[in-house]
């Protein structure tokens, strides 16, 4: 299977199709990265749509969509490949018991480090897949190791594992990493990326991604909602809401009904948008009255 090829524009309105309303910089952006058979590097606040991006590329381009999500203290071997040690011994006890004691070593040891036995992690399995799209998720998480490695991954998309030998992808796969901004990634990554830092949408461009997203939304509860939201983002809370906080605040005000957001009902429905105590706190205090008349 070869991979996609969408003009811009094409790939623009396929994105569009699947919910996810890219600005034009940033469809440009992603053309570019496949275009040019780079990885693309998405920087933001929070719930500004970089994860949703790559989701909506493989939705857009019919291709699996393959999730390495990072953390502190991630290694290789959580990224690329493990070996099923249970089945491994399952299989050594069955070769004792078939020899009848006379266990040839070298050639059980051979038998023991098969395809069967490999463990595909999102790397391999992304090498392995592709076309596919690889999204290596809030990679500012993990420590400077971990991102020396993957930058060797991403440079040569092959992975040398000692006891099987050499794995290289028939192609590179289409590459979106994310960060959250909570340490600076190194510049050798950055380099090989084309970058990218996504803004929360403009009002106008919330209130359509509320049409597409929430069927059966009418226009004026979907502007309440987006102006509201951006009111909560100016506020200093420690999770600012983002699209994702949007389309869930829409979908809760449909299911109770509501064709308006009133003050009462925001009360009662700000579990929906904002996820701590202090932030909840800090609105109420602020007057909800005042949210909903900016």
């Amino acid at each position: 299977m070869e991979r996609p090829t969408l003009s811009q524009d094409e790939l623009a309105r396929s994105l569009e199709a699947t919910g996810y309303l890219a600005d034009p910089e940033l469809a440009t952006t992603a053309f570019l990265a496949m275009r040019m058979g780079k990885p693309l590097f998405c920087e933001g606040e929070p719930g500004t749509g970089k994860t949703s991006l790559a989701k909506a590329l493989g939705q857009a381009l019919g291709l699996s969509l393959i999730r390495l999500q990072c953390h502190e203290g991630i290694d290789a071997a959580q990224a690329l490949y493990d070996w099923d040690f249970g089945r491994q011994l399952l299989h050594l006890r069955a070769l004792e018991a078939a020899s009848d004691g006379h266990l040839d070593a070298e050639q059980a040891e051979k038998s023991l480090y098969d395809e069967r036995f490999l463990l595909d992690r999102p790397l391999l399995r992304a090498l392995r897949t592709a076309p596919c799209v690889l999204l290596v998720d809030e990679i500012d998480r993990a420590d400077d190791e971990f991102e020396a490695f993957l930058l060797q991954v991403l440079d040569e998309s092959s992975v040398s594992i000692p006891e099987f030998g050499e794995i290289t992808a028939r192609q590179p796969p289409i590459t979106v990493l994310t960060s959250n901004r909570t340490r600076e990634v190194h510049d050798a990554l950055k380099r090989r990326c084309l970058y990218h830092w996504l803004e929360h949408p403009d009002l106008t461009r919330e209130v359509a991604i509320l049409h597409s997203r929430v069927p059966g939304i009418g226009d004026a509860l979907a502007h309440q909602i987006a102006t509201a939201v951006r009111g909560l983002r100016e506020l200093e809370l420690l999770k600012p809401p983002g699209v994702a906080e949007s389309i869930d605040w829409a979908g809760a005000l449909l299911a109770l009904d509501r064709d308006v957001l009133d003050a009462q009902t925001a009360a009662r429905t700000l579990g929906a948008v904002l996820k701590y105590h202090e932030d909840t706190d800090r609105v109420l205090a602020a007057g909800l009255e005042n949210l909903l008349a900016s």
